[in-house]
């Protein structure tokens, strides 16, 4: 089959006009081209939030996760925590430092048996209340 150009040889255009012929001309440009000019109606109604900024960003010295632990978690893991020195045994008494292993809130999700004092800067009243209500107190360092 013999190509359609081959007949447009010596011509300068191929039948297309001046500007045709290149890239996207008869569309106005590719891609965003034109979008503040001559696309604009078409930018207003199809892609209204395309310019400009939006939304919110926290400034990063505002922005501070709390490391947290349920009171489950006490009980659970007081073996790991008698042997890695973040509880100590003193009689009856088991005193746990939630501080000096990186802890900032207790949350009170679970249920505890033991009577324990934990030490934490922060604690939920859930938490405070069953602490107590197991026989141990809630400590700040």
């Amino acid at each position: 089959m013999v190509s359609r150009t081959d007949k447009f040889r010596g011509s300068r255009t191929h039948g297309r006009g001046k500007k045709a012929g290149r890239g996207a001309g008869k569309h106005g440009g590719t891609g965003n081209a034109g979008l503040h000019k001559h696309k604009s109606m078409h930018m207003l109604k199809y892609m209204p939030d395309h310019f400009g900024r939006h939304g919110f960003k926290r400034p990063q010295k505002m922005v501070c996760a709390k490391v947290t632990m349920n009171v489950s978690d006490l009980e659970e893991k007081m073996e790991g925590f008698l042997k890695d020195g973040y509880a100590v045994k003193e009689g009856k008494a088991i005193k746990v430092d939630l501080t000096k292993m990186g802890v900032d809130k207790l949350l009170g999700s679970g249920q505890i048996s033991t009577a324990l004092d934990v030490m934490v800067v922060d604690c939920t009243e859930t938490a405070k209340h069953k602490v107590e209500e197991a026989g141990g107190h809630i400590l700040s360092p």
